[in-house]
């Protein structure tokens, strides 16, 4: 099922009368907030590709007529996908933002969407991106984890280094679309000329011809294995975090670059410790005698180690108390969360002889200085 592109305008959340400089201010405002060197969160580099095509259609004025007049479909049948980006500054904005030629490896934006197109085919895809999901402990995230995973994934040829030829060939390019991958085809009606922009089906996109391919990887470029991949959990990581480690995805066809794997971290239930933000909380029970008189009890910490705490004369249930820097830690940062340790006051369900005798005479006590202050009053 297609998914229905989002209107130019909406995307970068102008007006359809805006400027060039009101378009390249909500493009540089969103890009900040979306490139993928900034934003680790998956999807925003689906959603700076949709902000990145917004701004070179609309940033270019026979682009944008062309849009203003006939939709996407204006778009899509005049221009190809290289077409629309070629033109636009997007390298100047981003150097200017800090993030050099568009990042992704030092290459240029155009780069980032097509990959690396020489001696490659026009059609020739991005690898893949891949997804891994880790359970780690609340210990493990205290203190940071360094752990070994197994990823299946498709990766570059040895024998043929991707080019998907036999060693000591090399594949032609595609005469019916000239190595472009891409073919026009032009329908005229009555005035009006359609020009659409199809997939060459000789070289299936790829823009070149394999008359002897690879025996190891049939042409392909890529091959099928199991790849151990060390991966650094640091300290303080949140729930459903995800860490992108680049270019561990699946290969590109064709000697493109290869996609990121995303490890999405799940912090698994503790059965002492609930966490809030960097807060930990725990609970403990002391005897009514402890709470009124005081004590000093020991509670446990989240590395394994038990602290002592002083728990002062009548306190009450539902008390906190609170353990400074105790807590988890900042991610990023030395800092450290605190420790919140509620108390609970026990009620014993049953009691000696003796027991009953001295909280009757206990209660007898209090019930005289209730009297007596009454009195007094």
């Amino acid at each position: 099922m297609s998914v229905e592109k989002r209107d130019y305008y909406e995307v970068l959340a102008v007006p359809k009368d805006a400027t060039k400089d009101q378009i390249k201010a909500a493009y540089r405002k969103l890009a900040l907030q979306y490139h993928p060197d900034r934003n680790k969160a998956p999807g925003a580099e689906d959603r700076f590709k949709e902000i990145s095509e917004a701004y070179a259609v609309l940033s270019d004025d026979a682009k944008r007529a062309q849009y203003d007049r006939f939709g996407h479909e204006g778009i899509q049948g005049r221009y190809s996908s290289e077409d629309i980006f070629r033109s636009a500054n997007f390298d100047e904005i981003l150097r200017d933002l800090g993030f050099g030629f568009g990042s992704f490896g030092g290459g240029s934006i155009f780069d980032m969407f097509f990959g690396n197109m020489t001696g490659s085919g026009r059609g020739a895809r991005r690898g893949a991106d891949l997804r891994y999901d880790l359970d780690i402990t609340l210990e493990q995230v205290a203190s940071g984890l360094t752990t070994e995973i197994e990823i299946p994934r498709t990766e570059r040829c040895p024998v043929c280094k991707g080019t998907g030829a036999k060693p000591g060939s090399e594949p032609r390019r595609c005469t019916e679309c000239g190595g472009r991958g891409q073919v026009q085809r032009i329908n005229s009606s009555g005035f009006a000329q359609f020009v659409r922009i199809e997939t060459c089906r000789v070289c299936k996109g790829k823009g070149e011809i394999l008359d002897n391919p690879c025996r190891e990887c049939r042409g392909n470029g890529t091959i099928q294995k199991t790849r151990k991949i060390s991966v650094k959990i640091p300290p303080g990581i949140d729930n459903e975090s995800s860490l992108r480690l680049r270019a561990e995805g699946d290969a590109g066809e064709m000697g493109t670059p290869a996609g990121d794997l995303y490890v999405v971290c799940h912090v698994l239930p503790h059965k002492t410790f609930q966490r809030e933000e960097n807060d930990l909380h725990t609970q403990v029970s002391i005897d009514f005698a402890s709470a009124a008189l005081g004590t000093t009890i020991q509670v446990p910490t989240i590395d394994g180690k038990t602290t002592d705490v002083t728990v002062p004369p009548g306190t009450q249930t539902g008390t906190v108390l609170k353990l400074r820097g105790k807590g988890m830690p900042t991610l990023g940062s030395a800092n450290r969360g605190n420790e919140l340790v509620t108390v609970n006051v026990a009620i014993p369900q049953k009691l000696s002889d003796k027991q009953k005798e001295l909280l009757k005479e206990f209660k007898q006590l209090e019930d005289d200085k209730k009297k007596g202050s009454f009195f007094h009053f």
